[in-house]
């Protein structure tokens, strides 16, 4: 009997032991969950300004050579000339970023509408992951097939028009970021109340009314933010650009002419052509800023219509 009652305390001694060890990894995880996901924020901070610090120095060196008003104010861009007016780079920039928000905006709030509203459960299930299958396709390739079958389409369709130009890089890159507006909508609209459509059928709404004046507008911070980050995409995009628009700095609004972007311009300069230290080497750092400036406020604006317009249920 002792040695039975023995066995019995020492096995319940084991499990407590075990249970409080147990305890004990847990308490230590969870104070270590917090410190981990602290650090990943962290990093991801210190990356962005490490980036915004790299750029303000090296332009701050390009700016001591070259003035602020030949800079922003002139329209002529040849570095190695001499020549440094960027607005021809923005505004091909803002060109391409325009075409591609006319092909991308109505494809990709068509689609979402249609996931959204109009399609099954199970159609949803196999067309919204096709959809987003070409976020994955690399830039590259989209480059190679708008300068390989989209512009030799367009050029079928409009004579005289150049092998490298603006339209054919904006139709692509508007084709590259339709799955990030359909799929951003779509999220958009799906989060909007079931009871919403239904008090608006209730009250004898079609389908086409409730989609267009009900869901809609309950759904449109989360729709205006996937627009907007849709351009700041746009604006960014770099291997499109840099194989399909050619590489010549023109101030147009011109879409069959060549044009060359700030990205594409970036490319062109990280060149084993451009030597350390000189004028040129410090312009893809002030293109590169104005780049960012560009893009982070995007991100802002975004961010300021998600809070502006954001419904609550």
């Amino acid at each position: 009997m002792r040695s039975s009652t023995t066995q019995q305390l020492t096995s319940t001694q084991t499990i407590i032991r075990k249970n409080k060890e147990k305890k004990n990894f847990r308490r230590t995880t969870e104070k270590m969950i917090p410190v981990f996901l602290f650090i990943c924020a962290a990093i991801s901070v210190l990356t962005t300004v490490g980036i915004f610090f790299t750029l303000l120095k090296e332009s701050i060196t390009f700016f001591a050579e070259v003035s602020f008003a030949e800079f922003f104010l002139t329209t002529h861009w040849s570095p190695w000339t001499g020549d440094f007016g960027v607005l021809s780079l923005i505004a091909g920039t803002l060109l391409v970023t325009f075409i591609a928000i006319c092909v991308a905006l109505p494809l990709g709030l068509a689609s979402a509408v249609y996931l959204s509203e109009y399609a099954s459960a199970s159609v949803r299930k196999v067309i919204k992951p096709i959809l987003e299958v070409l976020a994955g396709v690399p830039t590259v390739v989209y480059g190679f097939f708008a300068l390989t079958f989209v512009t030799p389409v367009l050029q079928s369709l409009i004579p005289g028009l150049t092998v490298f130009n603006a339209l054919s890089a904006g139709i692509v890159v508007g084709i590259m970021i339709v799955p990030m507006i359909a799929s951003l909508s779509e999220d958009a609209m799906s989060a909007v109340p079931n009871a919403l459509r239904e008090g608006a059928l209730a009250m004898g709404a079609t389908k086409f009314e409730t989609t267009f004046k009900v869901v809609i507008p309950a759904a449109l911070s989360g729709i205006v933010a996937s627009v907007v980050l849709g351009v700041s995409r746009a604006i960014g995009e770099t291997m499109i650009v840099a194989i399909a628009a050619g590489a010549t700095p023109n101030f147009t609004i011109n879409p069959l002419e060549s044009i060359q972007t700030l990205t594409s311009f970036i490319v062109q300069g990280a060149t084993g052509d451009t030597s350390y230290g000189s004028t040129i080497y410090y312009s893809i750092y002030a293109v590169g800023m104005t780049l960012f400036v560009f893009t982070f406020a995007m991100n802002l604006l975004s961010q300021f219509i998600v809070r502006k317009f954001r419904e609550g249920y």
